[in-house]
This record gives C-alpha cells, sequence and structure tokens, in this order.
C-alpha cells in the first residue's frame, strides 16, 4: 500500500492540469466571443425630418351629436296601417314612412265634395233669382223690398260656397295627414315594430337624425377664447375607436360662458359621411390656439419616449446621440414637435437598449 502513494498522487496532479486546460480554454474562447460581438455594429434606418407649421392646441372631449334630430308622429288620430321604412334606413327629406287607415278620412273628403256642388248649385239658382228681380225692379213690376231680399240671398248662397270649399280643404288637409312625411334627410333610428295599433295626434312614434355631419359639443377654457377662429379645422378623434379626421371645422364659438363650469360652449362640425362615428357618443377635439408657428414632422415610428420624448441623431463617425423634443401633435402616422437644434434626419424604429454614443451603420449607405 505504500508503495502506490506516487502514482495516486501523479494521477491527480495530471487531472488538475487538465481541468485547468480546460477552463483556460473556456475562458479564451469566452473572451474572443466578446471582442466579435464587440466589433459587430448595428445597422439602422434613418428618416427625413420635415418642416411645417402648427398652431399650440388645446384638447376638449364632448359628445357627438345628430347635426338635426326630431321626435313625431301623426298630426291626426287613427290606426297604423303601414310602416314603410325600417329601423336604420336612411331616408329622404319628404318621404312617405308610414300610414294611417284612411277609410273615415276619404268617406270625409267625399261628403265635404258633396256639400261643395250642392252649395254651388244653391248659388248658381240664388244668383239667377237675383238677376230676374233685378230686371223686375228696373220695370217697377216688384218692390224694392223684394229686390233686396233676392240679392241678400244671393250673397247669402255665395257665403255657404265658400264655407263648403273651406270644409273641404280642411278634410283634405286631414286626410294628408294620414301619411306621414319626413322633415329632413337622415337616418330613421326609432319606429313602432308593428301595425294595427290606434295613435291618438301627436304621438310620438318616430325619431330621424341626421348624422352627416355630426356635431361635437364641447367647452373651452375662457382664456383660449380669443385663440380660437370660427372656420379653422379641428382633429377630431372618437374616444372609444381608433376613428379620426382632420376634416372637422369649428361652427359655433358661443360668446357667453356656462353657468356652472364658467367654460366658453363650442359646436365642432364633424363630418361623417361614411358613417365612421357613432352619434351620442364622446369624442376628442384638439382646438387650434392662435395662428401657425414652425414646427418639425417626422414618422411617429421615430420617437423614442423612455426617459421624455426624444429622437436620435447619427453624429460622424456613426455615433449615436439623444435629442430631447417637444411633441405638439401625436398622429398615427406623423408626429410635429419643436427642437432646441436644427435636425435634418434621425433613426427610424429606434432599438431599446440605443443610447447616447452607439456605435451604428447607416442602412443604405455607401
Amino acid at each position: 500500500m505504500i508503495r502506490s502513494r506516487p502514482i495516486v498522487i501523479a494521477t491527480a496532479v495530471v487531472a488538475t492540469a487538465i481541468i485547468s486546460i480546460g477552463f483556460a480554454s473556456r475562458a479564451d474562447v469566452k473572451s474572443k466571443s466578446s471582442g466579435e460581438q464587440a466589433s459587430v455594429t448595428a445597422q439602422v434606418q434613418l428618416a427625413k425630418v420635415r418642416a411645417t407649421k402648427i398652431a399650440a392646441k388645446s384638447e376638449v372631449t364632448g359628445a357627438l351629436q345628430p347635426a338635426k334630430a326630431l321626435q313625431f308622429g301623426f298630426e291626426v288620430g287613427g290606426r297604423l296601417a303601414q310602416i314603410l321604412v325600417k329601423k336604420g334606413a336612411p331616408v329622404a327629406a319628404g318621404q312617405v314612412i308610414a300610414k294611417l287607415d284612411p277609410e273615415i278620412a276619404d268617406a270625409q273628403v267625399a261628403q265635404a265634395e258633396a256639400a261643395l256642388k250642392a252649395a254651388e248649385a244653391g248659388a248658381a239658382v240664388a244668383a239667377d233669382g237675383a238677376a230676374r228681380t233685378a230686371q223686375l225692379r228696373a220695370t217697377n213690376n216688384i218692390s224694392d223690398q223684394q229686390a233686396t231680399a233676392a240679392e241678400n240671398q244671393s250673397h247669402a248662397a255665395d257665403a255657404q260656397v265658400l264655407a263648403a270649399k273651406a270644409q273641404l280643404a280642411q278634410a283634405r288637409a286631414a286626410r294628408r295627414r294620414h301619411d306621414l312625411h319626413t322633415p329632413f334627410a337622415g337616418v330613421l333610428v326609432e319606429a313602432p315594430d308593428q301595425i294595427g295599433a290606434f295613435v291618438g295626434p301627436g304621438s310620438v312614434l318616430f325619431v330621424v337624425e341626421q348624422l352627416d355631419p355630426l356635431v361635437l359639443h364641447a367647452t373651452a377654457a375662457e382664456s383660449d377664447r380669443p385663440l380660437l377662429t370660427l372656420g379653422a379645422k379641428v382633429r377630431v378623434a372618437s374616444a372609444a375607436s381608433d376613428v379620426t379626421t382632420d376634416e372637422a371645422r369649428i361652427s359655433s364659438i358661443i360668446p357667453s360662458a356656462d353657468a356652472q363650469t364658467r367654460r366658453v360652449p363650442v359646436e365642432i362640425s364633424v363630418p361623417n359621411k361614411q358613417g365612421r362615428f357613432t352619434a351620442h357618443t364622446l369624442a376628442r377635439a384638439f382646438l387650434p390656439l392662435g395662428a401657425q408657428e414652425p414646427a418639425l414632422a417626422v414618422t411617429a415610428s421615430a420617437l423614442a419616449s423612455t426617459g421624455g420624448d426624444h429622437l436620435y441623431v447619427v453624429g460622424e463617425g456613426g455615433s449615436v446621440r439623444r435629442v430631447q423634443i417637444n411633441v405638439i401633435d401625436r398622429g398615427a402616422k406623423e408626429i410635429v414637435f419643436r427642437a432646441n437644434e436644427p435636425i435634418d434626419q434621425v433613426v427610424d424604429y429606434p432599438a431599446v437598449d440605443l443610447e447616447t454614443g452607439s456605435k451604428v451603420a447607416v442602412r443604405g449607405a455607401p
């Protein structure tokens, strides 16, 4: 057993040497890999910055309301016989959308027409008698009293004709009101589900709304009122979806503040030809304040916001520099901003780990 000890010790020494060589090899490989990674330069693409003009804006929130809305029904009573338009369908101005049963109304018109013909016949007889009486009076064959009576009868018959005409006009008007017409073009948003019910005069049965344009009702601060301009373009965005438009315009600025909020009511006309906006929902409006001033614009994909809004500029030697900016308008495709220095091009789609001093290579550059 004593003689075998040198062999065991030698074996342990050899194993230790092999392990040390393995660790050294791994460290050397790791060192080479780090050196290779350090030599790799990130590839970036640049976005062009353009000059533009923009006014300061104030963001307000309000409700989108129809330009016109009316709850209405028949002016006369009767049994609902027809509904000609379904809920949700567009209607033209003056279009008939419903009818009452016209049986009684038609009978009343016929009765009034007959009464008029009878009155006209009576007036003709009275006029003929008055003419004959006038001839006899000229020859002194009748007294003045008889002639005056015949003349008065003729006048009374003419008055009956006028009364009969008025009754006929009233009957015809009542008949026309058995057909319900829309007062303006729009969309039928409310209607009865079935026919057959008796409806009274003035009962609200239908609702028509004009949905193009919509009107955004909002309020602005009193200090902003002198900076608002009628007809100025306004960006409007739905509060619940990604629907936006840049073609809305200020249609009204009320020169009287709301008694409770002390803010100035503002109405904005929002075009809605394709029905992208929904009436009676909330929307945001960005009111332009004052005249337009110089600014810069770039694609929204170039903006980085971690630690404050900023862009990355590539300097000489491919070194990246961070530039803080003041974003004035955040659009889906483009942002408008101001910077304390001139900027021509910036890094588009900047990486999360990009920072000042990073070395990059511009994609597509010689």
